[in-house]
């Protein structure tokens, strides 16, 4: 049996061409643990090194017969930080891609909700324009025209109390439809 652990790089190589399973071996023996520090220096993730390496190692086998390698350790420590470089940009892509999509959402929501403000708002003025006339103006009065009790009374002639009431039988209904209208949505 040959010792393949004498052989030099080149060697190997010209064994792996033919096919050679145990020269590809060796090689992997030789090179694994320099590849995967080098991946993993650059990633921080044992599981992404561990496939990077696994990759470049596939790619060396299927190639075998066509590589044209001169210096293998430069080979495959090039190859490994090719696909380094090559899984960062797609981390990269995937991040830039989630965070337009959270961007999107955001948007979506803040629209989804303009348009439930809008429509809650307009049933509100519906609603109000169906008050009975009294209780309709000191509504309007107290939320349109930001006037308070006392200013209200004046403005109609009634007593504090009054617009107190209509005030309350204003908002007791809007109150109503408007919890109707939210439970639907």
């Amino acid at each position: 049996m040959t010792e393949y652990s004498l052989y030099d790089d080149n060697q190997l190589l010209e064994l792996l061409s033919q096919g050679d399973e145990t020269a590809f071996t060796e090689i992997y023996k030789r090179f694994w643990r320099k590849l995967y520090a080098i991946a993993y220096n650059r990633l921080k993730e044992a599981a992404a090194a561990e496939d990077i390496v696994h990759d470049v190692f596939v790619s060396l086998w299927i190639n075998r017969q066509k590589n044209e390698i001169q210096l293998l350790e430069n080979y495959l420590g090039t190859a490994v930080k090719y696909m380094v470089l090559a899984r960062i940009r797609k981390i990269e892509r995937e991040r830039v891609y989630c965070q337009s999509m959270n961007t999107a959402v955001v948007i979506e929501s803040s629209v989804e909700h303009s348009l439930h403000y809008k429509r809650i708002l307009e049933i509100i003025k519906t609603e109000v324009e169906l008050l009975p006339e009294k209780c309709q103006l000191v509504f309007k009065y107290s939320r349109y025209e930001g006037l308070n009790t006392r200013q209200i009374a004046e403005t109609l002639n009634i007593s504090p109390k009054t617009v107190e009431n209509q005030l309350s039988k204003a908002l007791k209904q809007l109150r109503l439809v408007t919890r109707s209208f939210l439970n639907f949505f």
